[in-house]
């Protein structure tokens, strides 16, 4: 699997809405990047310039990740996850835009929200992603196998990764159906995606509610659901292919040709994975849960 960086330059830098900043990427050596299948949920990563403002030099770019955790905490940078937003391939060329949540509340602003708030054409990061005429790299985890009816279900960081996927589903002419229920903070940050004919976008604006408390109403179909308090550390990541818990992955058929894809903060996507394959029996081959970040916990990629 190819894990090799490349260094993007940053183009523009958009704000969307109050709470989401559009960063669109060139460069020569993002040329490199690119697929001509469908992008969906794929994840990146961007590695950002340390306090030294450099991007970090390893020793060892064929064996990069090792490497680069070699290097001292003040050279290293920082490394997070995004999705790919959109991208536009040329021959010799690329173009790739990520859309970046602005969490700039005091004591929760991590280094991504930091950077992109003052992104200026010309800045550069590394950027990990798949390579033209490579092996794929993974991290494509939206596969709804022969599901007719999709249900996206996310809060604001998960929001371009859904956009992205309906968007994809359109340019293909899914005739799929279902709904898509994403939580952003203000109306304004309900940003039109185009998605299939057949599929739902309903936004829910958080204002002063408890974060994912209209997710789980809708999703579970219950005024009175409540969250699950998840207070390990640790991102839920569980998939029909893959556990990260280590439980025990069988052939479980699916009784509804319904697919559920849910990711955004762990604690809600917990809660949710625990009242869909506990309490609705929802086969485990039909859906994929993945904790993006974790409230009150500094991610490190």
């Amino acid at each position: 699997m190819p894990f090799t960086p490349v260094t993007a330059v940053v183009e523009s830098a958009e704000h969307l809405s109050p709470n989401f900043l559009r960063v669109v990427f060139t460069g020569s050596e993002l040329a490199r990047v690119g697929s001509d299948a469908p992008a969906y949920d794929q994840r990146i990563k961007l590695i950002f310039p340390g306090p030294s403002g450099r991007l970090p030099q390893v020793a060892d770019p064929a064996n990069f990740y090792p490497s680069w955790l070699e290097l001292p905490d003040d050279e290293r940078g920082h490394m997070r996850t995004y999705s790919i937003r959109w991208w536009e391939l040329a021959p010799g060329s690329t173009r790739l835009a990520v859309d970046f949540v602005l969490h700039l509340v005091p004591g929760e602003t991590g280094p991504a929200a930091t950077w992109a708030a003052a992104a200026q054409p010309g800045d550069e990061v590394l950027l990990i992603a798949p390579l033209r005429d490579e092996e794929p790299m993974g991290g494509i985890e939206f596969r709804p196998g022969a599901a007719t009816d999709i249900v996206l279900v996310g809060d604001e960081t998960a929001a371009p990764a859904i956009a992205r996927i309906l968007e994809d589903l359109r340019v293909a002419g899914s005739d799929v159906t279902g709904t898509a229920y994403i939580e952003v903070p203000e109306a304004a940050d309900a940003l039109p995606i185009d998605g299939p004919a057949g599929v739902e976008v309903r936004y829910f604006i958080r204002g002063e509610r408890e974060f994912g408390a209209q997710l789980c109403e809708a999703v579970l179909g219950d005024a009175d659901a409540e969250l699950v308090v998840d207070t390990t550390p640790e991102l839920v990541w569980e998939t029909p292919v893959f556990s990260g818990s280590g439980e025990e992955i069988g052939e479980e058929a699916a009784e509804i040709p319904r697919y559920y894809w849910i990711a955004g903060e762990s604690g809600l996507v917990t809660g949710l994975r625990r009242s869909l394959t506990r309490d609705k029996a929802v086969a485990r081959s039909q859906v994929a849960f993945m904790g993006y970040w974790k409230r009150g916990v500094a991610m490190r990629a």
